[in-house]
């Protein structure tokens, strides 16, 4: 299949700040025909939609008001009426609320799950589509267990059995939609600068005496490029300390 990012239309949830702007970023740098910014925050989206526009060009990047547990279907309708199809989604958007194991869970996991079967059908050869690719963003820790959000490590290890399953070569061969997980480091962003951790837990105690490194955005926005362009369907792939993206057994 094509894994070269110029000419795609690529759709990013909870990318008008964080981890989900520097991929929609990096897409433009790399040539994308169009990016689909999705996000809860009317105000940054637009705020970033406008500042996109005016660097890589009008008709490259569009805005949709998006809450990933509600507006699936009004957001899949919009896509399909105005721009067809997509060639990438990333499902990028998450919470780390450990007060609130129901919206966690249905966020970091549920959500991802609803958006990336309604797009992975839309995109099946077996359905009459093209194929496409659906990113689906876990986390270190979904795998690298530690003591701070239980609620969170079972999101995110949601993620990635369910990408390994519906992304399995099997499926593959059929739709020819491959379904990749990214694992991203710790990564400075509002979601990681304030957490809301497991009773008495704390980020101090995260960073203190860990292997942990941390990043920036930006890094995550080249990997989820490098991710594009070499993974195989069902993979996991690790991003972190700023190092190209590798893919990892998990």
């Amino acid at each position: 299949m094509d894994r070269e990012v110029q000419g795609k239309i690529a759709a990013v949830t909870g990318s008008a700040n964080g981890l989900g702007l520097a991929m929609v970023t990096s897409f433009l740098e790399q040539g994308v025909k169009l990016a689909i910014i999705l996000d809860m925050d009317e105000v940054k989206g637009n705020e970033e939609c406008a500042k996109l526009k005016q660097k890589y060009g009008d008709g490259r990047v569009v805005f949709y008001k998006c809450n990933v547990l509600d507006d699936l279907e009004n957001i899949y309708e919009t896509i399909t009426k105005n721009h067809k199809y997509v060639d990438i989604l990333v499902n990028n958007a998450g919470v780390l609320d450990e007060k609130n194991i129901k919206r966690t869970m249905n966020i970091n996991s549920i959500a991802v799950m609803e958006w990336t079967v309604k797009f992975y059908k839309n995109m099946s050869l077996a359905n009459g589509g093209k194929g496409g690719t659906i990113i689906n963003v876990s986390s270190i820790f979904g795998y690298r267990i530690t003591q701070l959000s239980p609620y969170y490590h079972a999101s995110k290890a949601a993620v990635i059995g369910f990408s390994k399953s519906i992304g399995h070569e099997k499926n593959f061969e059929k739709s020819g939609v491959r379904v990749i997980t990214l694992c991203p480091g710790m990564t400075h962003t509002n979601l990681a600068d304030f957490p809301n951790f497991w009773e008495g837990c704390s980020l101090e105690e995260l960073s203190a005496g860990s292997k942990n490194e941390w990043q920036e955005t930006s890094a995550v926005g080249k990997g989820i490029v490098e991710i594009f362009k070499q993974a195989d369907s069902g993979s996991v792939w690790l991003v972190e300390g700023s190092r190209s993206a590798v893919k990892i057994d998990v």
